[in-house]
C-alpha cells in the first residue's frame, strides 16, 4: 500500500496529462484520476506481483478514461489544452508546433491515441502498453504504426484518413 501511494503522489502530473488526452477538461481529467486512484487504493490486494505495479496502476487510468469517453460522449476542442500538458518535452520546442502535434493526436481514435500517448509521453516500452492496454505486443505495434501513418499524414497536410 506505500508503494502504491508514493507511486502515485510522485507521478500525478504524467497521470493527469494521460487522463486529459481522453477527455479534453481540466476537471474531468482530475475526477479520472481521482476514480483510478480510488479503484487502486480499493484493489491494491489484487495486484499479485508489485513489480507490475506501473502497468497495473496504467491500465486501471486508461480504463477509466475510456469508461469517462463512453459515459459522456463528449469532446471539447483541443485549443482547451493546459498548459500543463503543453509543457511535455522540451521547454525550448516551438508552442505552436506541439500545439499541432497535440491535436492531431487528440483526433485518434482512443486505442490508437492510447499507444501513442504511452509510448511517447510516458516513455513506456512496447511490452508494458501491452500489458496496460490488456492486448498483445503484435496489436500494440500495429496501432502504433497507424497511428504514425495517420500523423505523418495529418502533419505533412494531408489530414487524417480515418
Amino acid at each position: 500500500m506505500q508503494e502504491l501511494e508514493e507511486y502515485i503522489e510522485s507521478h500525478q502530473d504524467r497521470f493527469y496529462r494521460l487522463a486529459f488526452t481522453y477527455v479534453k477538461d481540466p476537471d474531468a481529467a482530475m475526477g479520472v484520476v481521482q476514480n483510478a486512484v480510488v479503484q487502486a487504493l480499493t484493489h491494491v490486494h489484487t495486484l499479485r506481483e508489485p513489480a507490475y505495479l506501473k502497468t497495473w496502476f496504467y491500465r486501471i487510468l486508461v480504463n477509466e478514461g475510456l469508461g469517462y469517453l463512453r459515459k459522456n460522449k463528449r469532446v471539447l476542442p483541443a485549443e482547451e489544452a493546459p498548459e500543463a500538458f503543453l509543457s511535455v518535452g522540451d521547454p525550448c520546442e516551438d508552442i505552436a508546433r506541439r500545439l499541432d502535434v497535440y491535436r492531431a493526436v487528440s483526433r485518434l481514435k482512443p486505442k490508437l491515441r492510447t499507444v501513442v500517448v504511452l509510448r511517447f509521453y510516458e516513455d513506456m516500452p512496447l511490452s508494458e502498453i501491452a500489458q496496460v492496454t490488456g492486448g498483445n505486443i503484435n496489436t500494440v505495434k500495429s496501432r502504433l504504426y497507424k497511428a504514425l501513418e495517420l500523423l505523418r499524414a495529418e502533419m505533412e497536410g494531408g489530414g487524417p484518413e480515418e
